[in-house]
């Protein structure tokens, strides 16, 4: 259940950081409204996570969930550079998340 919880604060972490930049590009109140909601879901789920999980390991699987589904969201919807490099260095972020996984 608490992994669940910190994929659930990873996604709303990628939610938030998403309408970050939806919100600098609009400026509308929805796009706040989406992003404070975004970020304070991540919160809730990591709180929930973080009762059974020790807290380096919840944090980094959270910022770096969070880091590498913005970069891919940013190279999806925004046209952000897609070049090789930034795919080995995402994957590696990925992967230290799953080895995490793997011994906890």
């Amino acid at each position: 259940m608490s992994w669940m919880a910190l994929i659930a604060a990873g996604l709303f972490e990628m939610f938030g950081v998403t309408m970050i930049n939806q919100f600098h590009k609009s400026r509308t109140v929805l796009s706040l409204i989406a992003m404070i909601t975004g970020f304070v879901l991540s919160f809730i789920f990591l709180s929930i996570a973080m009762k059974e999980l020790p807290m380096g390991t919840a944090y980094a699987v959270w910022t770096g969930t969070g880091a590498a589904g913005g970069a891919i969201l940013g190279m999806i919807f925004f046209d952000e550079p897609k070049d090789w490099k930034r795919l080995i260095c995402i994957s590696v972020i990925i992967a230290a998340a799953v080895g995490l996984k793997l011994i906890s």
